[in-house]
């Protein structure tokens, strides 16, 4: 059966991509797994990483199964396959804990569009990455021509999504696409999220916050929720929300 499991590992979740018949390809209820997760995930105060893998040792995800979207109407193919992805991406992208991609094989399509939405990536020596999609008359939908492509010199993003050519691990790791190759990803991943404990999670999630506003992701979010958070610590604050629940005249100080 196909599914994205979450376990916990101490401070660390896991999720695992399952769908291995099908080289562990994404499925509409993987998805809304993978969003339902992610928002648990979120809203935990134990959690300090996450590392994303996939079943097996062929293929950490070949992308979206062809079989949910290929009878779709291209309105349908764009407002609901695509869009819906697109968010849940975004929600990996942009979550508040720091995420790892352990590429246990092959991720192509929307599986790399996956792996780029985590921080950082392990990846095995066997494994290769691909942009598959023009061999089926479509363009990548998940942030493959976007978030990718801030991730990779231009080029070879075009040699991916252009050419269709496959990169290596080797290749991966020299344009720092990977922080590196691994034998073991999932031990790799679990060295990389143990550094994570012991330091601050709320000076953690501002950092990466602070990242997301240089480079353009969610700039706009990042902006506010920075500063809401500023806000939020003052006592400013405290006077406002006291006085608006008791129905009085706020008495500010700037503190």
């Amino acid at each position: 059966m196909s599914a994205i499991n979450l376990s916990n590992d101490g401070a660390i979740a896991v999720l695992t991509v399952s769908n291995e018949a099908k080289l562990n390809a994404l499925t509409t209820a993987m998805l809304d797994a993978l969003d339902g997760h992610l928002g648990r995930i979120d809203h935990s105060t134990d959690t300090v990483a996450v590392i994303v893998i996939g079943v097996g040792d062929t293929a950490f995800c070949c992308g979206a199964d062809i079989s949910e979207w290929g009878a779709l109407s291209p309105a349908e193919f764009a407002r609901i396959w695509v869009r819906d992805g697109h968010r849940i991406f975004d929600r990996l992208a942009r979550l508040s804990k720091p995420t790892i991609c352990a590429l246990n094989g092959h991720a192509f399509g929307g599986g790399l569009e996956l792996a780029a939405a985590c921080d950082i990536r392990v990846m095995t020596p066997r494994a290769t990455l691909a942009l598959p999609e023009a061999k089926v008359g479509i363009v990548p939908g998940w942030s493959g021509t976007q978030r990718l492509m801030r991730l990779l010199p231009e080029p070879v993003g075009k040699e991916m999504a252009l050419f269709g050519r496959r990169i290596s691990a080797e290749r991966a790791l020299g344009v720092g696409f990977i922080a590196e190759v691994a034998e073991d990803v999932l031990g790799a991943a679990k060295h990389i999220a143990a550094d994570l404990v012991g330091v601050s999670p709320r000076a953690t999630e501002i950092a990466k916050a602070m990242i997301h506003g240089a480079v353009g992701e969610d700039r706009g979010a990042a902006i506010e929720a920075l500063g809401s958070a500023a806000a939020g610590a003052s006592a400013d604050r405290d006077e406002g929300v006291d006085a608006f629940l008791n129905k009085r005249s706020p008495r500010f100080t700037g503190q």
